[in-house]
């Protein structure tokens, strides 16, 4: 969930809706604010907080079609506070990991802030939610 917010485990994420994600190996937030990144002088992404804990700019907004955000579907990330897209691009660091792409925040919509989920734990919607999508009135 969105800072200060509870997201119960396995709640589908609906489009429109503002979200955290959190890098489980350090439990830091992914975060942007208005300072230029290093080589495509486009707007810094960074990882900020503690386990998870962080601040209103570690929120994003998942932009897709329909109503939920589907497993096999490509996604985009707004910022919440500033509007930039979550993008990379072909710059690439030389250190500390060589190769390393930059992401970093875009002020337009391109194919460069499409993302997919390729890797992960999928776990099945709630018997409520699959109950509410095969619900039909009589």
């Amino acid at each position: 969930g969105r800072t200060a917010a509870v997201c119960q485990r396995g709640t589908p994420v609906r489009c429109g809706q503002a979200i955290r994600l959190t890098h489980l190996g350090t439990g830091r937030n992914l975060h942007s604010h208005r300072f230029t990144s290093p080589l495509s002088g486009n707007q810094e992404v960074s990882a900020f907080g503690e386990a998870g804990e962080g601040d209103y700019l570690d929120d994003w907004t998942v932009v897709c079609s329909g109503t939920y955000w589907v497993r096999d579907d490509e996604v985009r990330f707004q910022h919440t506070s500033t509007d930039v897209f979550l993008s990379v691009t072909g710059e690439q660091y030389g250190r500390p990991i060589h190769g390393q792409k930059e992401v970093h925040g875009m002020a337009t919509s391109s194919q460069n802030n499409y993302w997919k989920v390729m890797e992960g734990i999928f776990m099945q919607p709630s018997e409520a939610f699959q109950m509410e999508q095969y619900h039909a009135e009589l």
